[in-house]
């Protein structure tokens, strides 16, 4: 199997550790979904002048849009990461793991702080476990199947 390919399956089963995570921790706190990856959707169509339309169809189109996003995110570290490997980055799991997590919390946060949709230098503690729990589940996951794949 080519390193990409496996970096992109790698991704996908990061990508659902990460959304197993988010939702147990949804179930555990009974907590609300969050609206954040819509409301970037929303406003990177808006800066592109890609109109959503209104109303309830714009919340739905802004809200698919924001979880094709977090996809496209997941599977593009995940290649990225197959590449890297490929080039002779073997670093240990737990390393190579922590930084995926980073990339991929850089790669929802960023767009969202650019945005000035959230502040993470406001989050309390507990919003940052929020964020911090699931992205570490898909970049362990990710990292170690990437290796399972040999």
């Amino acid at each position: 199997m080519r390193p990409m390919s496996k970096g992109l399956l790698a991704g996908a089963v990061g990508t659902v550790a990460l959304d197993l995570a988010g939702y147990g921790d949804m179930l555990l706190r009974g907590r609300s979904p969050s609206d954040l990856p819509a409301q970037v959707a929303g406003g990177l169509a808006d800066r592109a002048g890609v109109g959503l339309g209104e109303g309830v169809k714009r919340s739905g189109r802004a809200g698919a849009i924001g979880a094709m996003l977090g996809y496209l995110n997941g599977l593009g570290l995940g290649c990225a990461y197959g590449l890297w490997q490929h080039r002779g980055g073997s670093p240990p799991l737990w390393t190579a793991g922590s930084l995926l997590a980073l990339a991929a919390m850089a790669g929802s946060d960023l767009p969202a702080t650019a945005l000035r949709l959230t502040a993470p230098a406001s989050w309390p503690p507990m919003a940052w476990v929020s964020d911090l729990v699931p992205h570490l589940a898909y970049g362990v996951t990710t990292a170690a199947v990437f290796e399972a794949l040999g």
